[in-house]
């Protein structure tokens, strides 16, 4: 196990670099923190073996002759309902999973299908290969269509959970335009969706159709059968517009949801935050911040990661400091992912021995780092021309048998190139392959670019 080593006390206890006082609420002394896992790996365990399939072949036959030696043997009512679920797993059509039923049915006159039955016919209806050949063909919707039949035969009625049921099994099976028609379909002649299957397939289409298709959805939806989004669904909406950058309609869709009568949450107010820092528009989050508390939404500790991540990415690294001291009087006690952004904005304006002071302070309050830390650190150490410190800082992660990112790698292999240590950057290279930290090919690729920009540089007088 590694510890920090001697040389790096010096900038961590630095009195001009940390003040823990303004930052954390007084704790009781706890023991050390051990800065990294222990280098021995425990054993893996035992993978539990699993039991043989009591249906190896999809022959109908072969699987009526296996269920009636069973129920000549059994006196479980519940047992075919488990018999025709492990046999609709493997069966090759919809009809002869429903042929399968008929024949339970037959041999055990007691038996009465209900929903559950049909439901696990459902549910399998679309995994069979006709079904998945094609997403545009219509044989998934007929094999729902064929199972819904038999169910209203048996005579029992479709509800909202059925729906639920063969709709996720049509999304599963990516028939996403057969699942709108169905759902449409079960709210004119049976029942309207829940709350549940409209969301779903609400996220659904927000992933594979345009905005326009699904906000057209939503109104067909709400005019023709009555079912209304609710305040998850203008999550999902407005998750799906930050994701793709378009903030202007995220806080449209704010302004919609308060005129429905919804009051937007801390993750609402989250998800639009991430979306400005993530553009490193860091004022606008700010402004978000504000409004949720105007609006007597109490900040969670996503939120102020989140903020500190994109003052911390747009350079204001003071301001993220102020935060940090906010969220820490507000009773949330910074995480590693708290710390990490802190420290990765620290190093962006070249303040890596802050940074890595922060490490200590980290440490002191009991909270662990993680590889991502000590990556971001060995990176800005690095980008600071720190080139000692990194490489000392590199024996923490090589003792801890931690791995290196990509770009942490590059950067230290460029790094001792560029200063003629070119045997250690070989080492590096090959505790980046050991460690699995890399693929071959890619640690390779890193130096042997490096390499021929040094024997470049070296030709036209440009290093030593």
């Amino acid at each position: 196990m590694g510890k920090i080593p001697p040389s790096f006390r010096s900038a961590i206890g630095n009195p001009n670099i940390r003040n823990p006082s303004s930052l954390f609420r007084p704790q009781p002394p706890s023991p050390p923190s051990k800065p990294f896992p222990p280098t021995k790996k425990k054993s893996p365990k035992p993978i539990p073996q699993q039991p043989n399939p009591l249906f190896k072949s999809p022959n109908l036959e072969d699987a009526k002759k296996i269920f009636d030696s069973i129920a000549n043997s059994s006196k479980d009512p519940r047992f075919p309902n488990s018999l025709l679920h492990s046999y609709a797993k493997i069966a090759t059509s919809t009809s002869d999973s429903v042929k399968f039923l008929h024949h339970i049915t037959k041999t055990l006159p007691s038996f009465s299908p209900d929903h559950s039955t049909f439901h696990i016919l459902l549910s399998h209806s679309c995994t069979n290969p006709d079904s998945n050949s094609n997403p545009n063909s219509n044989s998934a919707l007929s094999a729902i269509h064929q199972t819904l039949n038999s169910m209203r035969a048996a005579g029992v009625t479709p509800d909202a959970a059925t729906a639920d049921v063969s709709v996720r099994a049509l999304c599963s099976a990516g028939h996403l335009d057969h699942a709108v028609d169905l759902i449409k379909e079960f709210a004119s002649k049976h029942c309207p969706p829940d709350t549940y299957t409209f969301n779903f397939l609400v996220k659904h289409l927000c992933k594979a159709r345009a905005l326009s298709t699904v906000y057209a959805f939503i109104d067909e939806m709400r005019e023709k059968f009555g079912v209304k989004p609710d305040l998850v669904t203008y999550t999902i909406l407005i998750d799906n517009v930050c994701n793709g950058k378009n903030l202007r309609e995220a806080m449209r869709l704010v302004s919609v949801l308060h005129e429905e009568g919804f009051k937007p949450d801390c993750f609402v107010y989250n998800t639009i935050m991430k979306g400005y820092c993530v553009l490193s528009r860091g004022s606008e989050a700010i402004e978000v911040y504000n409004k949720m508390k105007e609006e007597g939404v109490e900040p969670d500790l996503v939120t102020y990661n989140t903020l500190i991540f994109g003052l911390s990415k747009s350079g204001r690294v003071v301001e993220a400091k102020k935060l940090l001291r906010v969220m820490t009087e507000k009773g949330y006690l910074p995480d590693e992912v708290t710390y990490t952004t802190l420290m990765n904005g620290m190093c962006r304006k070249g303040e890596a021995l802050a940074a890595l002071a922060l490490l200590g302070e980290m440490e002191g309050k009991g909270c662990s780092p993680n590889e991502c830390t000590y990556n971001t650190l060995l990176h800005g150490l690095c980008k600071a021309r720190l080139l000692e410190k990194a490489t000392e800082f590199y024996g923490v992660i090589k003792e801890g048998g931690l791995k290196l990112d990509t770009a942490s790698y590059g950067t230290f292999v460029r790094a001792l190139c560029r200063d003629g240590r070119v045997a250690e950057a070989y080492e590096v290279f090959d505790y980046a392959v050991a460690s699995k930290s890399l693929t071959d090919v890619a640690a390779y690729l890193t130096l042997e670019s490096t390499l021929k920009w040094l024997k470049k540089a070296k030709e036209q007088g440009l290093a030593v």
